[in-house]
């Protein structure tokens, strides 16, 4: 087989259909865009890379988790500004009726980078398409006018058409409408971090990429609370001297795309990276992307110039992985939330979101005191003068002072406070402690991106057979158990020694079709790290051929020394060749 750069892609979709990986959903109603089934090689895959999540994040930090529900109120996303920011500029073919993302289309047709046509207005974009000649790439038409595209699902909730709900576009607002409860459970002590991993949906315009762009995917978001008046991270001296390929945003204004390899702690010294936790879990990022098979020198870090940055992030950097048919593409992102999201719903809801930061020696200072005059309050909201009083004492005194005597009036939601709505006073009082909204950094991991680069990775041909070679961790299947021949006490010793594998808690498949050459080659593509094979030496000694996938070479176990030699080499405990006695392959 030659195998060439540009048709790496298709070979891998072809294997991940054959053997049962992922295919496109639906493909006997002619398929739907932007969604997969992941088959049962697929699952167990996918599922191997969240358990890598958890076992980094929730086992070994103590990472929170929770599981919240996908439809989400619209009140929610309003308040987090998804509603009026979560859009892409779409274009419509005249003759087809065929939509496109406008920005996709200028990059692949006029070479226009993706970071440049995010800054561009609609009429920009029209321009560029015109000058360009552009044209739908399906049946050659012109394109109307373009137009901004509201990229989440929108449904409504129950009967009723003024409910309106959303398919989440992240997993992010679920952990922070949570806050409360979850502070409660983190015993109420900063910093903590909530992990949630679960399905995302998002309108894709025109999802083309296979698993790179899909419209319902598996999100990892992970929020981590912290004072920003205390934000060291005391895991830092684990990581400070990881480095970290980055490609800064000072570089990519000046049109430059070389990369700076630096360490975590150099990065922070030089103020490259503005949070030592946001630089930590960048390091923990990139070791998650070696142990599922991506070496460094495929991964950097790309930090986003400021019109690229989403609504709620001060500083944000994208890993990317190099993959061949399209080149770096996103698994993660890094973003510096500070208080918005918190502060947003606490706003909208009018419930505290603050935490209480208690000083270690009282201080007397001078404090504004806002106290609402129900009596003016109520002539003006009426039925809800109470909920207006509750969130202004929601909000810090000195913020509504200050808008009183700069504008006139405060504005709450959608309730503006005039002066004499309030009693505005100074008064000195001996202050124990403060109430502060917290700060969150945010690592956020595409599963179905991961799958997809983590397969890429272990894809190799040798001697003209397919090899996936997945991290032993991470194979879908660990072991292959075969009878060497279809003889009835062969066979039955290898379904016994099948049955000790499977209740030792490994994930073994039991293959006894075709020839023993053809098994291992079905094995080797399907990316089973080991292979057991029964044979009438088996039935002397009661030893085993234990076959490497990626080397070919074998090696003599004994079947009682068998689980225990398996634990410790799944476990990374030993290398193969410490599993018994090397033998020549037959």
């Amino acid at each position: 087989m030659t195998e060439t750069k540009t048709d790496k892609f298709t070979l891998i979709n072809e294997l991940a259909r054959r053997r049962g990986f992922f295919w496109q959903a639906y493909e006997i109603y002619g398929g739907a865009g932007g969604f997969v089934t992941y088959g049962p090689l697929g699952a167990k895959l996918k599922q191997n890379i969240e358990r890598k999540l958890r076992e980094l994040f929730v086992n070994k930090l103590g990472i929170l988790e929770i599981e919240s529900s996908v439809i989400t109120p619209g009140k929610v996303f309003e308040a987090s500004g998804h509603v009026g920011h979560f859009k892409e500029p779409m274009v419509e073919c005249a003759k087809c009726g065929k939509r496109f993302r406008a920005d996709h289309l200028l990059e692949e047709y006029a070479k226009i980078s993706a970071a440049e046509a995010e800054k561009m207005s609609l009429t920009e974009i029209k321009q560029a398409i015109e000058k360009n000649a552009i044209t739908c790439p399906d049946c050659g038409g012109t394109f109307n006018e373009p137009q901004q595209f509201l990229t989440m699902f929108e449904t409504t909730i129950g009967p009723y058409s003024g409910a309106t709900g959303y398919g989440r576009p992240e997993a992010a607002q679920g952990i922070f409408v949570e806050f409360n409860r979850l502070y409660t459970i983190a015993r109420e002590r900063l910093p903590f971090g909530v992990l949630q991993i679960g399905h995302a949906l998002r309108n894709e315009i025109s999802p083309r990429q296979g698993l790179i762009r899909l419209r319902e995917f598996t999100i990892a978001d992970l929020e981590f609370f912290f004072d920003p008046e205390t934000p060291n991270c005391h895991l830092l001296k684990d990581v400070e001297n990881e480095t970290l390929p980055i490609l800064t945003a000072e570089k990519r204004l000046k049109g430059s795309d070389e990369i700076l390899n630096i360490t975590v702690k150099e990065a922070l010294k030089q103020k490259l990276i503005s949070s030592e936790w946001q630089a930590f879990f960048m390091a923990m990022a990139k070791k998650l992307l070696i142990e599922i098979g991506v070496p460094a020198e495929k991964q950097r870090f790309i930090e986003k110039l400021p019109w690229e940055k989403a609504h709620y992030s001060t500083q944000s950097f994208d890993q990317e992985v190099l993959v061949d048919r399209w080149g770096w593409i996103e698994v993660s992102g890094h973003a510096y939330r500070t208080d918005y999201d918190l502060k947003c719903h606490m706003e909208a809801s009018g419930v505290d979101l603050r935490v209480y930061k208690e000083y270690e020696t009282p201080i007397e200072e001078e404090q504004f005191v806002v106290k609402p005059i129900m009596a003016k309050l109520g002539p003006v909201f009426k039925a809800e003068a109470a909920k207006v009083a509750q969130l202004l004492a929601s909000v810090p005194a000195e913020e509504v002072a200050a808008a009183l005597e700069k504008h006139g009036y405060y504005q709450i939601q959608n309730y503006k406070i005039l002066r004499e709505h309030v009693n505005v006073s100074r008064q000195k009082t001996v202050v124990r402690g403060k109430r502060f909204i917290p700060h969150v950094v945010e690592p956020s991991f595409g599963c179905d991106r991961l799958f997809y680069v983590a397969l890429e990775y272990a894809y190799h041909t040798k001697d003209d057979r397919v090899i996936l070679s997945f991290p032993r961790d991470l194979a879908p299947t660990q072991i292959g158990v075969y009878p060497l021949v279809s003889k009835d006490d062969i066979v039955e010793k290898a379904e016994e020694v099948h049955r000790l594998l499977v209740n030792e808690g490994f994930s073994a498949e039991f293959d006894d079709t075709g020839s023993i050459g053809r098994r291992y080659a079905r094995a080797d593509e399907a990316g089973i790290p080991l292979g057991v094979t029964i044979d009438y030496d088996t039935l002397n000694d009661d030893t085993v051929t234990v076959r490497d996938r990626d080397s070919w070479q074998q090696v003599r176990v004994s079947i009682k020394d068998l689980p225990e030699l398996l634990h410790k080499y799944f476990s990374g405990k030993i290398n193969f060749e410490e599993l018994g006695t090397l033998v020549q392959a037959k």
